[in-house]
């Protein structure tokens, strides 16, 4: 995914943004939108009378008053239809670069035979084997069987740096259309001609797959209900008016309809739906439906896996605890020898660790090295002259010197808890039969995140660690992060579980994940968002997925799917507080003709009925374009609590949505004044 293209609007979504705008007049495309198709059928009828005036028994002087309404209700829907566009038109820009990687062209296939053919990469089926070398794409969405290499997966990321892919494990997905660098990989594809993960992704972000969210559509259904409602008022006025004996021309009636019906967010709402998945598109997260987006706007609890997400997950040495009556010098020196040939990460921090106290010691001492393995739970070596040097776990190491007929220290157990309680991971060190100390590996908690946790809390969110560690190791690293609660000791099913819980108690859910294992929980959270780089599995259950695959970003979406939220309800709410002024303006200036006593409240003082009529119109349709950034960027959200949130958005956007029409209105009103006098209307 492309990262360059941040600006609002450039030239070509422009040109693009303009075609659309106006290939959506056609009816059958309005009709989704019904608030914006009773303005464009208030068009057509004043578009009818500008030629005809006289046809419902108007006078012949009303043709060019007629005319100016027409072109304001064209400009009007002309800005709406401008507003979807320009979201639309950003989403296939995007499209536009996605599609440059996706190209048709030869694939490798292996037979049950074991031999090869060479045929084109659309016509591969769920279940082939290719083998892909480098230099060449990965032909479709599979899963490595055999092989590792590195992969160039910038055409979906947008990160020019490689990635490893290898088969088994959390790191055997690959994507189809990226670039095998170095070596080979043998995939077994996934997926049909057709559905690849590039396939829906240039479908997601051209809005072609884009469905409306719940609240969107609650919305859309208010505004149909007011639209109609007012469509009801007006028409039933005609009748009453005809009856009064009053000349009330019909293109007043339907300038007072497109002032009273909510137009303004009629015109920006589903700007303001493709916007919110655009801004999370360009976050490099794919979202495979608005309602996850929007979902995570209303998100109540968070839950993450504390290795990757809250730790850095690589466990470094950070101090030296020798056990009583040992030197310090003696440990740090048997540590350092044990760990030289130890390509661990933990092995190297001890090496760093112990070279940055000024110890060094010469590997020609060593002559084997043992490997850490599941059977004997521990690592170290044996030097030339029978030295026996081992570390590893506290339980292990007292078996160990057991069965060798050594003792344990009487403070040994002391340090490890002490270690434990700091939420380190203790690995004990013995020389022969002597058990020398421990080193205290420490999982570093990443910077800021206490902050940030503290800002969701304001917000209402509940943040949850999983965890395989101890009770004792879990309780001090979400202390130390600032989180609300843990799970220790996790099991997959665990967290499946407290996601049931949470959702029986009314809240939405969101959680990370990358392994198989973690599949399950993914689809049963609200939010579930798998890594780019997880399994297939992972990736099919969730409904987000992050290209980038780093865990923390959930932090980042929650805010997007918040802003989303109230961006919506805060154009909403100016939209209303918009109509109040309106009714001041143009309510008073028509029926002063049947009641001169309505006059009273025009308080704006606008110069003719015909004048505050247009003026309302006018304002009406320069509101849309002026709100287009707002509806594209996004209200920005400030992690506060709901009521305090509310208030806030009340006094801008509904205050504001009073005051702007009044002075809006009035300003219009005089040049509108003069150039309507200057007509001699």
């Amino acid at each position: 995914m492309s990262k360059k293209q941040n600006k609002l609007i450039t030239k070509e979504i422009l040109n693009t943004a303009i075609k659309g705008a106006f290939l959506k007049f056609d009816p059958r495309f309005m009709v989704k939108n019904p608030t914006m198709f009773i303005v464009e059928i208030g068009f057509m009828i004043t578009l009818i009378l500008s030629l005809f005036p006289t046809l419902f028994g108007g006078d012949d002087q009303e043709r060019i008053y007629n005319i100016l309404i027409t072109l304001v209700l064209f400009i009007t829907l002309l800005f709406a239809n401008f507003a979807e566009s320009i979201a639309e038109g950003r989403g296939k820009a995007q499209a536009a670069t996605l599609k440059q990687s996706k190209k048709d062209f030869k694939a490798r296939l292996i037979k049950n035979d074991g031999s090869e053919e060479m045929l084109s990469a659309s016509k591969l089926k769920i279940g082939d084997i290719v083998l892909v070398q480098a230099g060449e794409l990965i032909p479709n969405d599979g899963e490595v069987i055999e092989g590792a290499a590195s992969v160039d997966e910038s055409a979906i990321t947008g990160e020019s740096a490689p990635v490893m892919r290898e088969a088994g494990g959390d790191f055997s997905s690959v994507t189809g259309g990226t670039t095998v660098l170095t070596d080979f990989l043998k995939i077994k594809i996934l997926v049909g001609a057709g559905e690849s993960f590039l396939d829906k992704m240039i479908g997601l972000v051209e809005g072609a797959a884009r469905q409306k969210t719940p609240n969107e559509i609650a919305l859309n259904i208010l505004l149909i209900v007011l639209s109609l409602s007012f469509l009801v008022v007006v028409v039933s006025l005609y009748p009453f008016i005809q009856f009064l004996n009053v000349n009330l021309p019909i293109s007043w009636l339907v300038a007072l309809l497109v002032c009273l019906i909510p137009t303004t967010i009629g015109g920006l709402l589903s700007a303001i739906g493709i916007a919110g998945m655009d801004r999370v598109t360009r976050f490099n997260v794919i979202a495979l439906s608005g309602k996850a987006v929007e979902s995570c706007g209303d998100v109540d609890t968070m839950i993450l896996d504390k290795t990757g997400t809250i730790t850095f997950g690589n466990r470094l040495a950070d101090e030296f605890y020798e056990v009583e009556g040992i030197d310090k010098n003696k440990l740090i020196r048997a540590c350092l020898l044990s760990s030289l040939k130890d390509e661990t990460p933990e092995g190297k921090s001890i090496v760093t660790l112990a070279s940055k106290m000024g110890f060094q010691c010469n590997q020609e001492e060593i002559k084997e090295v043992i490997e850490f393995n599941a059977q004997n739970r521990m690592s170290g070596v044996n030097l030339k002259d029978g030295t026996q040097i081992r570390k590893g776990a506290f339980d292990t190491i007292k078996v160990y010197i057991d069965e060798m007929g050594g003792e344990i220290p009487s403070d040994l157990e002391e340090k490890v808890m002490q270690i434990s309680n700091l939420g380190g991971t203790p690995l004990v060190v013995s020389q022969n039969k002597e058990i020398l100390g421990v080193i205290y590996l420490k999982d570093t908690v990443k910077p800021g995140l206490k902050e940030r946790f503290a800002k969701l809390r304001k917000m209402g969110i509940k943040t949850l660690m999983c965890t395989g560690d101890n009770p004792l190791t879990a309780a001090t690293i979400a202390k130390e992060a600032g989180l609300d609660g843990f799970i220790a000791e996790c099991k997959p099913e665990d967290k499946i579980e407290a996601i049931k819980k949470e959702q029986a108690e009314g809240k939405i859910v969101a959680m990370t994940g990358d392994g198989t294992n973690d599949a399950p929980a993914l689809a049963q959270a609200d939010v579930g968002i798998a890594m780019n780089s997880g399994t297939a599995a992972a990736k099919e259950a969730a409904n987000m997925i992050d290209l980038d695959s780093n865990p923390t970003k959930i932090l980042e979406i929650v805010e997007i799917g918040k802003g989303l939220l109230i961006t919506r309800g805060s154009l909403t709410t100016f939209s209303m507080a918009n109509d109040i002024a309106k009714y001041f303006a143009i309510l008073p200036a028509m029926f002063s003709v049947v009641l001169p006593q309505m006059q009273i409240l025009n308080i704006m003082h606008l110069a003719t009925p015909q004048s505050a009529i247009l003026s309302a119109l006018i304002f009406n349709a320069i509101i849309i374009p002026l709100l287009i950034p707002i509806a594209m960027r996004g209200v920005k959200f400030r992690p506060m609590k709901s009521e305090m949130l509310l208030l806030r958005n009340l006094g801008i956007y509904g205050i504001g949505g009073i005051i702007a029409p009044f002075i809006g209105i009035k300003i219009i009103d005089i040049p509108t004044a003069w150039f309507l006098g200057i007509l001699g209307v």
